[in-house]
C-alpha cells in the first residue's frame, strides 16, 4: 500500500531522515516499521514568517517495497529512425535538443546541425573568454552544444502557466543523469557543472536511435525552391535536403534573422527586456529572506524573485542564480554582455540576478530605431552592448561596473567591491550612459525593491552591464 501526507517541519527536521520518517507515519497514522521506503514527491522553502519551514509532500510505501528509480511521467520510448523520413535541427541548445529527441519518439530521423563546437570542446574557449584572452565568435558561452544554457546555470522552472507538461521535460533531464532532486524540488536546479554530462548522454541517445550530429557546421542559408523549404546551405559547402526544417538557432543568432529577411521570410517583432546584472553577498541575501543573521547548515542558499513597475514597463528580476557568479556572455566583439550561472553545490560567497526593464515594440516606433522595422529591438539591443564595451576602458571583456547604491543615487563608484566575474570590472557611471528607457526605470525599480527586501539597495552591492539576451 502506498500513502501520500503533507508535512511541515523545521529545516534541521527535514534534513534529518529518521525525523522526516517518524514524522511523515504520525502525520499518516501508520508504525514506523511498517514503512518499507519513503520517497520525497515535492519540496518547497517557505519563509515568509521569522522562522523558516520545508513544506514536503512524501509518498509512504506500506509494507511493500519502494520502487526503484523515481518517475514523475510515463516512459519515454524511442524509435529506430536510422532509415527514417529525416527533418534538420538547426541548433543545438535546449530547443534543439528537446526537438531532436522528440522526432525520434515521432519515428523521424533528426540531423542537428550547431555552429559550435561540442559541449566538451566549448569548455576550452569558454576558460579562454573567462581569463579574457579572446572571445571565439562561434564557440562561446551562447554559442555551442547545450547553448546557453549549458554554461549559465541550467533552472528548470518557468513563470508561465502555458508551457504544458514541464514534467515530462524535467524527466527527460533525469533520464539523461541529472539528479533525483529536479523531481520534486520547487525550483529545480541542475548546475552547471552537471549540465555537461547530461548535455552528452541526450547526444548519445540522438545517436543511438539513428540521429545525426554535426558540429562546427554554421547555416548560412535556407534552400527554396518554389517557395517550399527544401533544406539548408551551411558555411563550409554542405548541404542537408529536407522538406522539415526546425530552426532551434536561439535569440542570439542575428544573423539568421537578417538571413531570413533576406528570404522575405514573414518576421514579427516582440517584446523583450534589457538591463544589468547585480551581485550580492550571498551572507546578505540569506539574511535578508531568512530573518536571520546567518543561514545554517539545514537552508539553501537564498534565491528572490522580485518585480515592480516603473513609468508603465516591468522591472523585474531574471534568471537569479544563488551561490554563482557572473559569466560573459557576448558574441560580438565589440558589445559586452553579461549572465549569471551556479554550480550544482551553489557554493559561491556570491548571489546574482539579472534585473532587466520591459521594452516593447512600440517604445521603439518614435525613436532612432524606428527606422528598422521589426530590426528596431535588436539594433537597440546591439547599440546598448556596443556602449558597454565602449565603457570598459577598452580591456576585452571587462564589464562596466558600479556600486548599486552608487548607481541608484546617480554617483561615481571610486572604486568596486570583489565580484565573481572573472575577465574582470571597470568601474563605469552606468547612470549616465545607460539609454534613460533602462537606466531611469532601473534606479526606480531598485527603490522599490529595497523596500520589499530592506537592505537590498547597498553599495556591498555591485552591477555590471549588460544584461541584454533574457528573452
Amino acid at each position: 500500500m502506498q500513502q501520500s501526507v503533507n508535512i511541515i517541519l523545521s529545516p534541521e527536521q527535514a534534513a534529518n531522515e529518521r525525523l522526516l520518517k517518524n514524522e511523515a507515519c504520525a502525520k499518516a497514522g501508520v508504525q514506523p516499521q511498517r514503512v518499507k521506503g519513503i520517497r520525497i514527491e515535492h519540496k518547497t522553502v517557505d519563509a515568509r514568517q521569522r522562522m523558516p519551514k520545508i513544506s514536503l509532500s512524501v509518498r509512504l510505501y506500506i509494507d511493500e517495497a519502494a520502487e526503484g528509480t523515481p518517475r514523475i511521467c510515463e516512459e519515454i520510448r524511442y524509435q529506430d529512425v536510422h532509415n527514417k523520413p529525416q527533418a534538420i535541427v538547426v541548433g543545438a541548445g535546449p530547443a534543439g535538443l528537446f526537438a531532436a529527441l522528440r522526432l525520434i519518439e515521432l519515428g523521424v530521423k533528426p540531423i542537428i546541425v550547431e555552429r559550435g563546437k561540442s559541449v566538451s570542446e566549448r569548455k576550452i574557449d569558454i576558460a579562454q573568454a573567462s581569463r579574457n584572452k579572446g572571445l571565439n565568435l562561434e564557440s562561446n558561452f551562447s554559442f555551442g552544444e547545450g547553448g546557453a544554457g549549458a554554461f549559465s546555470d541550467g533552472k528548470l522552472y518557468t513563470r508561465s502557466k502555458k508551457k504544458g507538461n514541464t514534467s515530462r521535460i524535467l524527466q527527460i533531464f533525469h533520464d539523461h543523469g541529472a539528479q533525483d532532486e529536479i523531481l520534486y524540488e520547487a525550483h529545480p536546479h541542475i548546475g552547471t557543472d552537471r549540465l555537461s554530462v547530461v548535455i552528452k548522454n541526450m547526444r548519445k541517445t540522438i545517436l543511438q536511435y539513428g540521429g545525426e550530429v554535426h558540429f562546427c557546421c554554421k547555416m548560412t542559408d535556407l534552400i527554396i525552391e518554389n517557395g517550399t523549404v527544401r533544406g539548408i546551405a551551411c558555411e563550409d559547402g554542405r548541404e542537408f535536403k529536407s522538406d522539415a526544417v526546425i530552426l532551434a538557432t536561439g535569440h542570439s543568432a542575428r544573423d539568421v534573422y537578417k538571413m531570413l529577411d533576406d528570404k522575405k521570410v514573414a518576421l514579427e517583432a516582440k517584446g523583450f527586456a534589457m538591463g544589468v546584472r547585480v551581485e550580492h553577498p550571498q551572507a546578505l541575501i540569506d539574511s535578508i529572506q531568512y530573518h536571520r543573521k546567518e543561514r545554517g547548515e539545514y537552508l539553501p542558499p537564498a534565491a528572490y524573485n522580485i518585480v515592480a513597475q516603473s513609468a508603465g514597463r516591468g522591472v523585474y528580476s531574471f534568471c537569479m542564480c544563488p551561490g554563482g557568479q557572473i559569466v560573459p556572455a557576448s558574441t560580438e566583439n565589440d558589445g559586452i554582455v553579461v549572465n549569471g550561472m551556479s554550480n550544482s553545490l551553489r557554493n559561491s560567497p556570491y548571489a546574482n540576478s539579472g534585473i532587466v526593464v520591459e521594452i516593447r515594440p512600440e517604445d521603439l516606433e518614435s525613436t532612432e530605431w524606428g527606422k528598422y522595422g521589426n530590426f528596431s529591438g535588436l539594433m537597440f539591443q546591439k547599440h546598448v552592448e556596443q556602449l558597454a564595451f565602449k565603457n570598459n576602458g577598452g580591456l576585452g571583456l571587462a564589464a562596466p561596473a558600479q556600486r548599486l547604491a552608487d548607481f541608484v543615487k546617480g554617483r561615481l563608484s571610486s572604486s568596486l567591491p570583489k565580484c565573481s566575474y572573472l575577465p574582470g570590472a571597470i568601474s563605469s557611471p552606468m547612470h549616465f550612459w545607460l539609454p534613460d528607457a533602462i537606466g531611469k526605470r532601473l534606479q526606480d525599480g531598485f527603490k522599490q525593491f529595497d523596500r520589499k527586501m530592506r537592505g537590498f539597495v547597498t553599495n556591498e552591492a555591485v552591477i555590471l552591464g549588460v544584461e541584454s539576451r533574457s528573452s
